[in-house]
């Protein structure tokens, strides 16, 4: 419901556990294979005097510098911007107002009412039920307009129908208390959340 990448997330967190995995094997087989040894020794040696013939042939006129640094410092300054881009995706599309700029016919004037009335409403309502082992509702800003995501964890047993059906009840009573049909997302879960809770189970 929200904007954050997930997908790119998932693609970048499975590329960084490939590398280190391979890092780790590479590290392994060097401590215990002597032939890994040395073969890093040859290929590192080799490597070292392929970049030191690049150095030499790449100086900047007049200096001693090779513009590989300057090109290696401009390659880590747009790594810098996209990493930066990419933080501030998380989590974005969380709205503070669930109902803003609302004039009534009768009242003159504008009305404002913050997501966390909302959010403590629906919470305060579910709170204490035997048969969910948690709640969490958040207010998102989905194509230009405030709505709220409710995601319950129902225990064992627990029908998700009649679950669904009480929770939508509840959300048409603050559709009345805030005059404004509210767009929802209610997700019902399992996991581990609800699987281990120490709370009653209603079977």
């Amino acid at each position: 419901m929200n904007g954050t990448p997930r997908v790119l997330n998932r693609v970048l967190v499975g590329i960084l556990g490939l590398v280190l995995a391979a890092a780790g094997v590479l590290f392994m087989l060097l401590a215990t294979v002597p032939a890994v040894a040395q073969w890093w020794r040859q290929w590192s040696s080799d490597a070292y005097r392929h970049a030191s013939y690049l150095a030499e042939q790449t100086r900047i006129p007049g200096r001693q510098e090779s513009w590989l640094w300057v090109a290696a410092a401009a390659v880590m300054v747009i790594l810098i911007v996209l990493m930066v881009a990419w933080l501030a995706q998380q989590g974005k599309g969380r709205a503070n107002m669930i109902v803003a700029d609302y004039e009534d016919e009768t009242t003159p004037g504008e009305v404002e009412i913050g997501g966390g009335v909302a959010e403590q409403a629906l919470k305060a309502a579910l709170a204490g039920r035997a048969d969910l082992a948690a709640v969490t509702v958040a207010t998102y800003e989905v194509q230009g307009r405030p709505g709220l995501r409710v995601r319950v964890y129902p225990r064992l047993g627990v029908s998700p129908q009649l679950l669904a059906a009480e929770i939508s009840g509840l959300i048409e009573s603050l559709d009345s208390v805030v005059g404004r049909r509210v767009p929802v997302l209610l997700h019902i879960s399992g996991g581990t959340r609800a699987r281990f809770s120490r709370a009653e189970r209603v079977r």
